[in-house]
């Protein structure tokens, strides 16, 4: 099984141009040991339960033995070790020893072998190592016109982020490093504020990955630093700004399924990032609760209950930035002040649980919120309902059949958006005063869409990531298709000549579940009509 679950772009600039290894020193070793001091003593408490209990299950243990006329004689685990003590079992890895008591090791000339300090000084080490420091520095290099791409990916039941460089002129996607993840992601969210660092920048701008998983914990990773074995800050349960008082309540204490106002119990369904307060990130899941993080000291600042089922989706509104708007399986969707915590606050409804919630980056007065029935709906948050179930939308589309898993909008290009589906099939639209309209839909091979997203720097506006159930994760330069130009051709400069769709891509090796995802005549649907758009009428 290998799937792509999330994605995120990285701004160009934004990255270190030589990002740095993972180095543990003492104060990684005692920060390290702070963030996992409650998993480490639970962990050892059990360890000394279970210990306990196979002790006195072998001091009660007694082996059976046939005795005389059939009679069954009882004898007892230490009788039977005693019979063991002849073969001196204790020590039967040890070395032998010669006549002097020394041992007879396999190297037992070892100490008169030559050894050098340093590689340098060995004459017979040709690459020295400032030579292979300076080798690796450059292939991890970063340029400022290079985009990072995060994926949240599961392969072989191993979860793990993908950091991906995207080289546009070069038409090159690559692995840069990856990090390991304790449970299957669910969402991304980039962070440009250095987390729990002090600095004395006024302004000061860091490259991190926000990451919810099944687990109800979010972890903060540095994408400036490669090999890293730790997150660099936990926001939950297990995080520096929760811990316990009381040790004795830490022993005792179980993972509880009841929300509470310090930290989420269920699984971290979305996360969003304020970009105007950079201190402030917005987390919402299962266990019905919407929360606010401050990242400079990683602790609930705000736990809100405005939603009676699983809440799935977040996101802040450029204009007004302390109203969050979010959506759930309540069939809600809620507009909220983050200020006013007990206000009462608008709700729309739609006919089925929502998958995405977002504003309209061009007119922040507007909304879209999509759903499991394959619909979107434009709202306009201005003409709040009296109730739910009296909303009203500016319009409604039927984009696909089954749920449109995936939504975004261009940040650069008004009216520009794209849908994703279970259906296998990526469509862009064009939003007009009179609706929206389709301009192509294409099935990139992804398998079912659980990821797609607009670059955001405006030199690649028109490149589209989008992942799914088969693993691997494309970029579509959707500028070199016929239908966008046609479209959106005040927005593209003009090509003489014909022009090939670019889609740039990592080769995937072929696995069972792929064979599996693939229906009957999808393969040649693929090769032969892989697409449709408005050009072809």
């Amino acid at each position: 099984m290998s799937m792509i679950t999330a994605s995120a772009w990285v701004p160009r600039g934004a990255a270190a141009p030589f990002p740095t290894r993972y180095d543990i020193d003492e104060n990684e070793i005692a920060r390290v040991s702070e963030l996992a001091k409650l998993q480490l003593e639970d962990a050892k408490n059990g360890f000394e339960k279970a210990k306990n209990r196979d002790q006195e299950a072998m001091d009660t243990d007694v082996s059976d033995t046939e005795g005389l006329n059939g009679v069954k004689l009882r004898r007892s685990n230490g009788q039977a070790d005693d019979d063991l003590k002849q073969y001196d079992l204790e020590h039967y890895d040890s070395d032998p020893v010669d006549d002097k008591g020394e041992q007879l090791a396999m190297f037992g000339n070892v100490q008169s072998l030559a050894y050098y300090n340093s590689n340098a000084e060995d004459p017979y080490i040709i690459l020295k190592d400032a030579d292979e420091a300076e080798e690796e520095r450059e292939e991890l290099q970063v340029l400022a016109t290079d985009n990072m791409i995060v994926a949240a990916k599961v392969e072989d039941e191993v979860a793990h982020l993908e950091i991906y460089v995207y080289e546009d002129e070069a038409d090159n996607l690559y692995v840069h490093h990856d990090v390991m993840l304790p449970a299957i992601p669910l969402c991304v969210e980039w962070l440009d504020l250095p987390v729990r660092k002090s600095t004395n920048d006024s302004n000061p701008r860091g490259n991190f990955i926000a990451v919810g998983t099944f687990d109800p914990d979010i972890e903060v990773w540095d994408l400036d630093t490669v090999d890293s074995m730790f997150p660099d800050a936990i926001l939950g349960q297990w995080g520096q700004g929760n811990k316990t008082k009381d040790s004795h309540e830490k022993k005792k204490r179980k993972k509880s399924k009841k929300a509470n106002e310090k930290y989420h119990v269920d699984a971290v369904l979305s996360l969003a990032a304020n970009r105007q307060h950079r201190n402030l990130l917005a987390s919402t899941s299962a266990d019905k609760t919407v929360k606010l993080w401050d990242l400079t000291t990683t602790a609930c600042a705000q736990s809100y209950s405005y939603h009676t089922d699983k809440v799935c989706s977040s996101a802040w509104n450029a204009k007004e930035t302390t109203v969050l708007l979010t959506g759930g399986y309540d069939r809600t969707v809620i507009a909220a002040d983050m200020r006013a915590p007990n206000a009462k606050v608008p709700r729309w409804g739609v006919e089925s649980d929502i998958e995405t919630v977002m504003w309209n980056p061009h007119d922040p007065n507007f909304f879209f919120a999509t759903t499991e029935s394959g619909v979107v709906h434009y709202n306009d948050v201005r003409m709040s309902p009296p109730s739910p179930e009296a909303s009203k939308a500016v319009w409604k589309l039927q984009a696909h059949d089954s749920a449109v898993s995936s939504f975004d909008v261009n940040p650069v290009i008004p009216g520009f958006i794209v849908t994703g589906s279970n259906d296998k099939e990526v469509k862009l639209w064009n939003i007009q005063e009179s609706g929206p309209s389709m301009v192509v839909s294409r099935n990139i091979g992804v398998g079912k869409v659980f990821t797609t997203k607009f670059a955001p720097d405006p030199e690649v506006a028109f490149r589209l990531a989008v992942g799914g159930s088969k693993g691997n994760l494309q970029i579509w330069d959707t500028s070199t298709n016929a239908a966008v130009r046609t479209i959106f051709t005040n927005r593209v400069a003009s090509v003489p000549g014909e022009i090939k769709e670019r889609l740039i891509g990592i080769e995937e090796e072929s696995s069972d579940s792929e064979h599996e995802d693939i229906e009957p005549g999808e393969k040649e649907e693929q090769d032969q009509a892989g697409w449709e758009s408005v050009a072809d009428d």
